[in-house]
């Protein structure tokens, strides 16, 4: 069995999913914070011009030799898992690929790891695993009750880690639970690259840009101010600076911990298209239609702990910057890699 690093100035961390929209900025990040990174991912989802630091494996988490053979060489002194199959719509719709993807392959992933010796593993989780909690803003400790197979999928993989840590103390993991994940690198190098992107903030921006002819609001008469859901909206710069602080952690004998990622408050749909309407400039046609399947009313973070317990402090809890963020890489990127 190999011998994994420990604290070192030149860390090894191998990153799943490191080609997709949070896991390349977090890849980014810890290119920048001297650590030796390598991306595993099947690309399908993800993009390889969106890898700025170090080497890409292009596989699949269901290709157990290769990973295998990855871990072996590499010896990372710990995985970041974020390769998952992340929209709500489609997990109602067919929820044997979130259970196959999000479920089973993370759990082919914890079984190799285990089996080659790694012990400290980052969970990329969801607030979709908290469904419809009875208080705002909800903490950790809030009861697991998703309304999708997405949250379900999340769930189930986070109930996994817990059983195995309790297993086997020498087993670590941080699970870190994402609100809604927006905006893109201050640089404009990476961003959201998903051809058929659900999130709200991308989708107002294409409208601005003329490539949807509309923009939909799924629902109105929710129990909320304006009628219209609320969400809690975090800078992916604040998510991947998350991540470097839970590695640390991890790295200094940090216990398992689960940690919501969000800014402990929330805008409504409405609040955002006004918003997103603001920073274009441009009035793009927004229609009102019924409610989807699976979105809970309100999803704010109880932020405490993690500022608490992993000092974060984040830098970018501002919704015109979010947008603006995200406008420059929507104007930019299709230029740079289509």
């Amino acid at each position: 069995m190999p011998e994994f690093e420990t604290i070192s100035s030149k860390m090894k961390i191998l990153v799943t999913g490191g080609a997709g929209y949070i896991g390349s900025h977090v890849v980014k990040a810890l290119g920048e914070a001297g650590y030796e990174v390598l991306t595993y991912d099947n690309l399908s989802t993800g993009n390889k011009w969106s890898v700025l630091y170090g080497e890409l494996i292009v596989a699949d988490l269901s290709d157990e030799e290769t990973l295998k053979k990855t871990i072996v060489k590499f010896k990372p002194a710990a995985i970041m898992h974020f390769a998952a199959s992340i929209v709500v719509p489609e997990s109602v719709r067919t929820p044997l690929k979130y259970y196959q993807n999000n479920t089973v392959n993370t759990l082919n992933l914890l079984g190799t790891m285990m089996a080659c010796g790694a012990r400290n593993f980052i969970f990329s989780s969801t607030a979709a695993v908290y469904g419809n909690a009875e208080k705002m803003p909800v903490g950790e400790n809030a009861p697991m009750s998703p309304v999708n197979p997405y949250g379900s999928s999340k769930m189930m993989a986070e109930k996994i880690l817990r059983d195995m840590h309790l297993a086997d103390n020498d087993f670590n993991y941080v699970s870190l639970r994402y609100f809604n994940v927006a905006g893109a690198d201050g640089g404009c190098r990476i961003g959201q690259a998903y051809k058929e992107s659900t999130h709200l903030i991308t989708r107002a921006l294409k409208t601005a840009k003329g490539e949807f002819e509309k923009l939909q609001i799924f629902g109105t008469d929710y129990p909320t101010p304006d009628g219209t859901c609320i969400r809690d909206y975090i800078h992916v710069d604040d998510i991947a600076n998350a991540h470097i602080l839970a590695l640390k952690y991890l790295l200094d004998k940090g216990k398992s911990e689960v940690f919501n990622c969000g800014y402990g408050h929330g805008y409504s749909v409405r609040e955002v298209i006004a918003a997103a309407k603001k920073v274009t400039g441009i009035d793009f046609k927004v229609e009102e239609t019924g409610r989807r399947e699976g979105d809970p009313s309100i999803l704010i973070a109880d932020n405490t702990k993690i500022k608490q317990k992993l000092n974060w402090q984040p830098k970018y809890d501002d919704l015109e910057y979010i947008i603006k963020t995200a406008w420059k890489w929507e104007n930019s990127y299709r230029e740079k890699y289509s």
